[in-house]
């Protein structure tokens, strides 16, 4: 499920200096792999930004008004890959604590943010290939340099903490860094469902169910309010 060519990356820019956001726009323009799909000079227009779009990658200044760009990037709960802006050497080192895709120091030449969205799609294109259906009753997941498989029928539920995944199986859990939303896509709905923003169950493993709950190894798990009226009772 590697991009094609063709795929457009939706990006926003969050610049209050003009003159480097029109600089920046102009960069996105010429690369074919980009769609700006908005810009802004503040933190909180661009929340309002990222809850109205779909959002690949952020360029974000850190020399914002008001709420610095860091700290911004801190307070987001599923930020998009970032690319920092700034004309401050200071700042890499938490940059890089706060996993950030590239650093770009002002003021940036074109093909220093070529190599930064070459960087960009290289990562995208590694996590997109994380989630690897071989078969339908088994996935590949990769947790750092190896691949673990998984068989589906081993699996009870699967739990979302922040940025990780617990998934709980028959002999043991196992966590990997990725939101939950990503293996539900790559899961059968034939055998997997969501019952919760936190929580995906196997339908083979439900012991008990009722309104607001599932039963599954013993385990009580809520049934979340805007997930009732597509769990099966």
């Amino acid at each position: 499920m590697i991009h094609s060519a063709s795929k457009k990356y939706n990006c926003i820019i969050v610049e209050d200096e003009p003159i480097a956001a029109e600089i920046l726009e102009n960069f996105v323009i010429r690369n074919e792999e980009l769609n700006l799909v908005g810009k802004c000079a503040d933190a909180v227009h661009a929340s309002s930004l990222l809850n109205i779009h779909d959002v690949d990658l952020m360029f974000l200044d850190l020399n914002l008004p008001v709420i610095k760009g860091f700290d911004f990037l801190k307070k987001l709960k599923n930020p998009p890959f970032v690319i920092v802006t700034t004309a401050y050497h200071q700042y890499a080192v938490e940059g890089y604590e706060l996993d950030v895709v590239d650093y770009l120091m002002k003021p940036i030449p074109y093909d220093r943010f070529v190599t930064a969205i070459s960087k960009f799609r290289h990562i995208v294109e590694s996590e997109e290939a994380l989630l690897e259906i071989a078969d339908r009753d088994y996935i590949f997941i990769n947790s750092g340099k190896k691949q673990v498989k998984i068989t589906l029928q081993d699996i009870f539920y699967i739990e979302s903490l922040r940025e990780y995944i617990n998934i709980h199986t028959k002999a043991e859990t196992l966590t990997f860094k990725m939101p939950i939303s990503k293996i539900e896509k790559s899961l059968p709905s034939k055998i997997f469902f969501r019952i919760h923003k936190s929580y995906i169950v196997s339908k083979l493993k439900i012991e008990v169910k009722s309104a607001n709950m599932i039963q599954i190894n013993g385990k009580k798990l809520p049934i979340g309010r805007t997930y009732k009226p597509f769990v099966e009772l």
